[in-house]
């Protein structure tokens, strides 16, 4: 098996087409039919479906794809390292971020990194948490922030605390489940009544889900009414809709909340928080742009939990 194998076969599942990728690649198409079955019958796995519409990845393509893109980007990682000056970092860097927290830190972050690195390009992913860390595990991403909920989940991860948010009870601003507002500003809510709502949430394998269930677990109770939405864009216009409530931090409803569409409630009588670090992997080492963006993150996120821009968010300690 040769990269230019892995890089053929990447060409062809991301133009649909083998003349389309025999073009890009400046490659006659003859010879790349052939490197491609060369490849099947070394991993003995039909890799492509061929069709008048064009060329798609088979089941086993597709996982072979994933591995493809992760081998292709440490190599492209590699050659960067050794061409890269401590003084002057370069090169691209892939970091991932969850759709709840890219409200919050993807435009600082790339405001800072155009002004303080202007020769690092930055790919923001912007995925669900089980995604992110998928990707992260085979080296498709440098960087990640995940949500670190204590049950080991980061383990196989370097990690770096970022921020603890606190959650709140949301509502649409005039909402059948919403709380009665008090001299001008937002009551807070028990933590058994916001469960009495239909909670619109993302669902057990990603985000806040398993740090909600388990707080409410701990006082004796349970959900019994959830809407399980895992995109952000659905979970507002559900909430806009009234369907139901939602616990979450601010960051992912933020402007919705400062227009005044929606009310964020505290919640009473238990703390709610989700913690937040910045994550790389233990066997792939970061080239200095990677390490570059990795301690940009942190001192942007400082910097906004400082001036309070990200709401409700606080900086934690680091070693």
């Amino acid at each position: 098996m040769e990269l230019r194998q892995l890089r053929y076969f990447v060409a062809i599942v991301d133009h649909g087409s083998l003349s389309r990728a025999a073009r890009v690649l400046h490659i006659a198409q003859p010879a790349l039919t052939q490197q491609i079955r060369q490849l099947e019958e070394e991993l003995e796995a039909q890799l492509l479906h061929r069709s008048a519409q064009g060329v798609i990845a088979t089941d086993a393509g597709k996982t072979f794809y994933e591995h493809a893109q992760a081998i292709l980007k440490q190599v492209t990682d590699a050659k960067s390292a050794v061409a890269q000056s401590n003084d002057k970092p370069s090169g691209t860097v892939a970091l991932g971020i969850p759709q709840s927290v890219s409200g919050a830190l993807a435009l600082p972050l790339l405001t800072a990194i155009r002004a303080t690195y202007p020769e690092i390009t930055l790919l923001l992913t912007e995925e669900l948490t089980g995604n992110l860390i998928v990707q992260l595990k085979s080296g498709r991403i440098n960087l990640a922030v995940l949500f670190d909920d204590g049950d080991g989940q980061l383990s196989p991860f370097a990690s770096t605390p970022m921020v603890e948010e606190e959650m709140m009870y949301i509502t649409r601003a005039d909402s059948q489940y919403g709380v009665k507002e008090g001299k001008g500003k937002s009551r807070s809510v028990t933590l058994a009544k916001a469960i009495k709502a239909p909670l619109i949430l993302p669902g057990l394998q990603h985000g806040v889900r398993p740090r909600i269930e388990n707080v409410v677990r701990a006082h004796g109770m349970s959900l019994e009414n959830v809407i399980e939405i895992n995109s952000v864009a659905i979970l507002k216009s559900a909430i806009l809709a009234d369907i139901g409530a939602t616990i979450l931090p601010v960051a992912p409803l933020l402007s919705e909340i400062e227009r005044g569409d929606m009310v964020a409630h505290p919640i009473s009588g238990e703390r709610m928080a989700r913690t937040l670090a910045l994550c790389a992997s233990k066997n792939i080492p970061l080239t200095n742009a990677a390490a570059a963006v990795e301690r940009l993150v942190l001192d942007v996120t400082d910097d906004l939990c400082r001036k309070g821009t990200w709401l409700h968010a606080e900086a934690l300690a680091r070693e």
